[in-house]
Parts: structure tokens; sequence; C-alpha cells
């Protein structure tokens, strides 16, 4: 029976009973006596309680519902609302339980396509700077130390700045490509790409290293540019906010056969902060790998940083 039919019968149910006793053993007197007002009042009270309880019964599920689907959050895929109450509302949850499964496999599809083609563009524009800017600035730099060897002594030390000015713009940019395009990655592997990485990150205030356990079984190059992605990026939010003196990487294997990328700093941690654009845009990159990001406080304050890779299918060697 639908919910609008028993809230309808309950209801029709009190107001003929509350009608018989009006007609059989009960009558409205003027003025009302005292018993007549206890008993349409107990009356009253009888039939708001039957309807508060029926109400709150069989809404039940359908506030679940609407608590789930506020909730719902694309980025943290695979929690569903357990299929319970009467016949329109199992069939309701199952319909929405089925919109998320479509909206997440639509959300995981586009987002791969975005990646890809960012990706793509990232290597495109690395290309251009390091043929492009890169050969015109080394060509610069060179005339520059053959007009600095035919100049008069009093332009050598302008131009000796000069050089170095170009120099550290040739340097700045040849750093920019490698973060476009992983260079390291596509010759050494995930290994020494994070190594690279760590080194690339440490500076006189703030300490990287990377620790990788021995023995991790192969990834796919998907799960290794997510990998390394994340690692970027997680290290890039230390840099930026965490306010840490030391950060550690640390590679190992997972606990289901898959493998485990943690980043733990010293820094002030995350806190109450909403997640920002680069968070979520490692939560995009995991789902691409059917990976479970978790961001978390770390056992000494700072924050860790854990990405759980699943077992990996058809992995290169």
């Amino acid at each position: 029976m639908s919910l609008y039919w028993r809230i309808l019968l309950l209801n029709a149910a009190v107001l003929v009973v509350a009608v018989l006793l009006l007609l059989g053993p009960v009558t409205v007197s003027t003025p009302v006596l005292p018993g007549e007002a206890l008993v349409l009042g107990a009356g009253l009270i009888a039939m708001l309680v039957a309807n508060a309880v029926l109400l709150r019964i069989g809404l039940a599920p359908l506030q679940r519902l609407s608590r789930a689907m506020i909730t719902a959050d694309l980025l943290r895929p695979g929690s569903r609302l357990a299929v319970s109450g009467p016949g329109e509302m199992a069939e309701l949850t199952k319909t929405f339980n089925k919109m998320l499964d479509r909206l997440e496999a639509e959300r995981a599809a586009s987002s791969a396509r975005v990646l890809s083609a960012q990706e793509a563009e990232r290597h495109r524009i690395a290309q251009e700077l390091h043929d492009e800017i890169g050969q015109t600035l080394t060509a610069v730099l060179l005339q520059l130390k053959h007009s600095a060897d035919q100049a008069p002594a009093a332009l050598r030390d302008e131009l000796g700045q000069v050089q170095e000015a170009t120099r550290a713009s040739l340097d700045e940019i040849r750093r920019i490509a490698r973060r476009l395009r992983p260079g390291v990655l596509e010759e050494l592997g995930l290994h020494s790409a994070l190594r690279s990485l760590a080194a690339e990150f440490t500076t006189r205030g703030l300490s990287a290293r990377a620790y990788i356990s021995p023995g991790l079984p192969p990834q796919s190059e998907e799960a290794e540019l997510v990998l390394y992605r994340v690692a970027q990026e997680g290290l890039t939010n230390v840099a930026r906010h965490a306010g840490a003196r030391a950060v550690e990487v640390h590679l190992s294997c997972g606990p289901a056969g898959g493998i485990g990328l943690l980043i733990r700093d010293n820094g002030q941690g995350i806190g109450q902060a909403p997640e920002g654009a680069g968070i979520r845009g490692m939560r995009e990159r995991a789902l691409l790998i059917g990976a479970e990001l978790t961001i978390r406080p770390g056992p000494s304050g700072g924050t860790d940083v854990l990405l759980d890779v699943p077992e990996a299918k058809g992995a290169h060697s």
C-alpha cells in the first residue's frame, strides 16, 4: 500500500471513530460539559499522536534519501543508500542508486578525457618551452659570452650580470618544462621520478625525502602518472601552504596487493579548511585508476595524504 493511502486511511479511521463517539454514547452539550470536553480533547490528542507516529515512520526512508542526496559526492564514489521502506520508497532508493552509478561513470569518463587533454597540452607546452624558448636563450647566452669577451673592461661586469640573469631564466624555464612533462618518469621510471621530485622541492627551509620500498608490484603507465602527479601536487601544497620544515614521500606495498603513496609533512595541518582545486584535482586523478585518496592529520601534527592504488591489471614490467 502506498504512503498516500496509508496516511489517508488512518486519518479516515480516526475521524470515523471520533464521529461515532459523538453520535453514540458521547454528545456535546451547550455549554460543554467537563466529561465531553475531556473526551473530545483526548480524541484530538489521539488523532495528533497517531498522525505524527505514522508520518514519522512512513517518511523516515524519504528523509534518509534526502540526506543521501545532500551529502552525495561524486569525488568519493561507492557510497549507496540501503534499500528499505515500502514499495514506492524502495523503488525511489533503487532509482537514486542507479543514478549515482551513472553519474559516477560519466564523471570518471569525462575526467579521463579532460586530464588526457591536459597532459597532452602540458606535453606540447613543455616541448615548445624546451625547443623554442630554451634554444633561443641558449643562443642569447652564447652571444653574450662572445660580446663579453670582446667588450671593454668597463662593460664586462654589466654583461656578466646579464648573462647570470639569462642563465637563471633558462634554468627556470627548464624547471617549468620538467614539471609540465616529467621526462624522468618516461625515461627512468616512477622510483627515480619521485626521488628527483623530492630533490626538486628541497630548499633551504624545507627538507623533502623519498623512501621507496623494494619489491613493489609493477604499475601501468596511467597509474604511474597518477602517482607522480598526486605526489607533485601534494609537495606543492606543502611548499605553499603547510609551513613545514620537512616532508616525506613514501611508496610502499598496499594492504591488498596494490601500492600506497604517502606524503607526510610536519606543518600546521589542514584543520577545517575546505578542499581547494589542488585536492579536488588529486581526487579526480585517483578516480581514473580506481584509487582512494585520504587526507588526514598526521600522527605528530601536519598532514598525511594517502593514495591507495588497487592491484594493477595488465601492468607493464
